[in-house]
Formats: C-alpha cells, sequence, structure tokens
C-alpha cells in the first residue's frame, strides 16, 4: 500500500527536556516532522533541528489552537497529527494507519494516549485517553486557546456529527508527571487563561468543563460542581467524549463534597445514553460503592471490563479488576475471586510495562 503523505506537527517552548526524544521516536517512520517554536530561550531548536525537516518561528500569541494551526499551515502534506513534546511515541502501525485514512478520508483519528499521573503515594499509575489529533487541514482545525479542540473548519457542522477512527499508534504522555506542587502551580496557570477565555469569549459547555477539571484538580469541590453543572446544563450531546468526561468528573466531585446520592442520582439519569461506555461503567461501580451497594457495583465493575472499549480503562482497569476480587472474596466466590486475580496481575504486568516504555 501506498503511504499516505503525513505530516507530524509539534509546538515547542522550552521544551530541551522532551523534544530530542521525542522526534528520535518519531524518526522510524515516513512521516514529515515539523515543529513550531514560539520564542525558546534554551536549547529547543538546536536540538529538534537535529531530527525535524522543518523547525519554524512563531510569535506566541496566548493561543495554543494558534500555534497548533500555524504549525499545521507550514507543512507539506494535508494530512497532520498533532503530537506534543512530551509525548512519546511506543507503537505505531503505518500499514493499519494508511488502511484507516483511506476509508475514512474525512474523519478525525483518536490517538491512544497513556498519561503518567504520579499518585500522592509517590508510585506512578496511568490514565489512558482517545483524543482526536489526526486530521485533514482542509476539513479540521483546532479552537480555544487553552485545551484546544480539533473541530470542522465547516461552522454548520456540528462536532457531534464528526465521528472518529481509532489511530493504531499509542504515546505515552508525561504533562502530568508532576509534583502535587507541580501539578497545583498548572492547574492555576490553566485557570487563568480559563477564566480568561469565559470572560472574553463567553460560556460554552466546554470551557465550562475545563475550569470544573482544574477546580477539581485542586480540591475546589464546590467550584467544580457549579461549573460542571452550568456545562451539563447546556444538555450537550453525550456522544462527546468531553461530555462523558463531564458526568464522571460531576459524580467525583459529588462524592468528595459529601453529596452521595446526588452522584448516585446522576449516574441513574445519564444511564441510558452511556452505560456502554467502559469508563462510565467503572465511575457509576464507584459511585455505587460509595453509596454502599456493592452487589450492583460488582456488576458494573464487571461489565466495565467486558465493553469494547475497556483498554481506554488504562490504569483504573487495574483498579477495576482489584475491586471485583474484593467483592468476590466478600461474597464468598473464591473461584471466581481466582479467575479475576489473574486478570488483575495482567494488569499489574501492563502498568509495569508502560511505565517500563516511558522510563525505559
Amino acid at each position: 500500500m501506498t503511504n499516505i503523505p503525513i505530516s507530524v506537527c509539534i509546538i515547542a517552548k522550552n521544551e530541551e527536556k522532551h523534544i530530542a526524544e521525542c522526534l528520535k521516536r518519531l524518526c522510524p517512520y515516513p512521516m514529515e516532522l515539523v515543529v513550531a517554536d514560539t520564542g525558546s530561550t534554551d536549547a529547543t531548536k538546536k536540538l529538534a533541528r537535529q531530527y525535524a525537516d522543518k523547525v519554524l518561528d512563531m510569535t506566541w500569541t496566548d493561543s495554543f489552537s494558534d500555534a497548533r494551526n500555524f504549525c499545521a499551515a507550514q507543512a507539506s502534506n494535508n494530512w497532520i497529527l498533532a503530537i506534543d513534546c512530551d509525548e512519546y511515541v511506543t507503537q505505531a502501525d503505518m500499514d493499519a494507519l494508511n488502511a484507516s485514512v483511506s476509508s475514512y478520508p474525512k474523519y478525525r483519528g483518536s490517538l491512544r494516549i497513556h498519561n503518567l499521573v504520579v499518585m500522592k503515594d509517590a508510585q506512578l499509575t496511568y490514565a489512558t485517553d482517545d483524543v482526536p489529533r489526526h486530521y485533514d487541514r482542509r476539513y479540521y482545525h483546532f479552537e480555544n486557546p487553552i485545551h484546544e479542540q480539533l473541530v470542522p473548519k465547516n461552522p454548520y457542522k456540528k462536532l457531534a456529527e464528526t465521528p472518529c477512527f481509532q489511530l493504531p499508534i499509542e504515546v505515552v504522555h508525561y504533562g502530568y508527571a508532576l509534583s502535587p506542587a507541580e501539578m497545583r502551580q498548572k492547574q492555576e496557570r490553566n485557570l487563568i487563561l480559563l477564566y480568561h477565555q469565559l470572560a472574553t469569549q463567553g460560556e460554552t459547555p466546554y470551557i465550562c468543563f475545563q475550569i470544573a477539571q482544574s477546580e477539581l484538580v485542586l480540591e475546589k469541590y464546590e467550584k467544580a460542581i457549579l461549573y460542571y453543572e452550568k456545562g451539563l446544563a447546556y444538555n450537550p450531546s453525550c456522544s462527546l467524549t468531553y461530555v462523558q468526561y463531564m458526568i464522571e468528573g460531576l459524580a467525583k466531585a459529588y462524592v468528595c463534597a459529601g453529596y452521595r446520592q446526588k452522584a448516585l442520582a446522576l449516574m441513574e439519569h445519564y444511564e441510558p445514553e452511556c452505560d456502554e461506555n467502559a469508563k462510565y461503567a467503572y465511575y457509576y461501580a464507584n459511585v455505587l460503592m460509595d453509596n454502599q451497594e456493592p452487589l450492583k457495583a460488582l456488576m458494573k465493575y464487571v461489565k466495565a471490563t467486558v465493553l469494547p472499549d475497556a483498554k481506554t480503562l488504562g490504569d483504573e482497569l487495574t483498579n477495576c479488576y482489584r475491586h471485583i476480587v474484593e467483592l468476590y472474596h466478600r461474597f464468598g466466590e473464591e473461584e471466581l475471586c481466582t479467575f479475576f486475580q489473574g486478570k488483575y496481575e495482567e494488569c499489574l504486568r501492563q502498568r509495569a510495562q508502560v511505565v517500563g516504555d516511558a522510563y525505559g
């Protein structure tokens, strides 16, 4: 099969810690590498020139979308794969990618990202997200100054009507592998930009969602609840991934703020639309546990493990199997307990592999 011409577009500023390794991981694949530097004062550009086909300068405009769109505009190809400097490719199947692009020429492609996260005990875990990052620049571009979204250029085409295919590419993301103090600083910086965007561009469900996410990380639960509820009040389509995350985030905020019954009512309300999603089933099970309903929780945990998108749970699949083992043991089902113990141990090995790929 003929390779479809693809340009990998990366925006950078003072990324000497990551840029060389990021590009080095991409070099084996037949794709153009384009880096747009937005004002680095370290060795970022020097390192990028060792690997990239193009290294460009761009004046920073306080908008990640502007930077991504500038970089894509300078690429030689219409097909764009957007990667961040702190994301390292761990596997990619170019034959499968070419086949997918040929089959879905006007779709967006979702990149599977394993986000490394430092737990409170300083151990590494990871959360997995499928994020739209691959597109034809003639039909799509990025919007929003921060937490940019890949959206149709046609203003009459709704985002919910533009499906995604799964890219046969996986990356490990280091941007959240931060100490608690570093994470707090990151979220506080994000909130400055988000509240400015809210004041200048007006309220949208997506901005409300992103504000709530940052407030949740900062453990400001009442503020998080306020903005999650504002976002959901617009009744955005549950087919959008961020809307499902908004529901799950609100449930978590309710529980953390002591509103367990509200969390349960929320999950029950959205169950008809979201229950075939593995993350939703998992968070629903957690809410059931918080409401002292272990048998119902067990059923949801088991369901989460067999849904087609179970791999998007990332290391939460490990926690899912751990809960299943504990609950079957509580109910005296030792044979099932042993079976799922094996699944739990498989997940522990997967965690070790993801972390090993990151630091190996």
